[in-house]
C-alpha cells in the first residue's frame, strides 16, 4: 500500500457515523474490501484506523513477544484494549463504536489526518492542541530523528 496522504476536517454524527473524505477514500480503494480494524492510539488521546494488511504486519511483530513475561502480557493487552474491526459502508461511512468516542473525546468536528500508513481521527480541538503543543520542540525533533543522514556521509 502507498503511504497515505492528507489531513481533512470533518464531522460525526450523533450517532458517531464519519463520512470519509472522497481523496482518503480514493487512495483507501485498494484495501477496502479487506476492513480495518480502530483502536486507541498509544501516545494520543484519538483512534487510529489501520487497513487489514497493515494490521496483519503489526501482529506479526506484536505475536513474537514472549508471553510468559508479564510486561508482554501487559503490553498486548493495553495494546488491544477496545480494538474493533470495522468496515466502511456503501455511502462510504465508518461507525466510530461509542466506547472510541468515549476514549477519544471526540465531538462532533473532527480531523482524519494521515499517518504514513495508518489514518488518526481526532477530535478537532485535541488535533489542533498536539500539533501546536509540539511546535515548539518539531525542529530539534525533526533534527534528532531525521537528522541523522549516515548513508550520505562525505569522505
Amino acid at each position: 500500500m502507498n503511504p497515505l496522504i492528507g489531513t481533512y476536517e470533518c464531522k460525526v454524527d450523533a450517532k458517531g457515523r464519519l463520512m470519509l473524505p472522497a481523496a482518503i477514500k480514493k487512495q483507501l480503494l485498494p484495501v477496502l474490501q479487506n476492513g480495518f480494524v480502530l483502536k486507541r492510539a498509544v501516545f494520543q488521546t484519538c483512534v487510529e484506523l489501520y487497513p487489514m494488511s497493515e494490521w496483519e504486519v503489526l501482529m506479526q511483530k506484536v505475536n513474537k513477544l514472549n508471553r510468559f513475561k508479564k510486561k508482554n502480557n501487559d503490553f498486548i493487552r493495553r495494546f488491544t484494549a477496545g480494538l474493533k474491526v470495522v468496515e466502511i459502508d456503501a455511502a462510504g461511512r465508518l461507525l466510530i463504536p461509542k466506547d472510541l468516542v468515549a476514549f477519544s473525546g471526540i465531538s462532533k468536528e473532527i480531523v482524519v489526518s494521515s499517518a504514513i500508513n495508518i489514518i488518526e481521527i481526532w477530535d478537532k480541538d485535541k488535533y489542533e492542541k498536539a500539533i501546536d503543543d509540539a511546535t515548539g520542540d518539531f525542529a530539534d525533533l525533526a533534527e534528532e530523528v531525521m537528522g541523522q543522514d549516515d548513508d550520505h556521509e562525505i569522505s
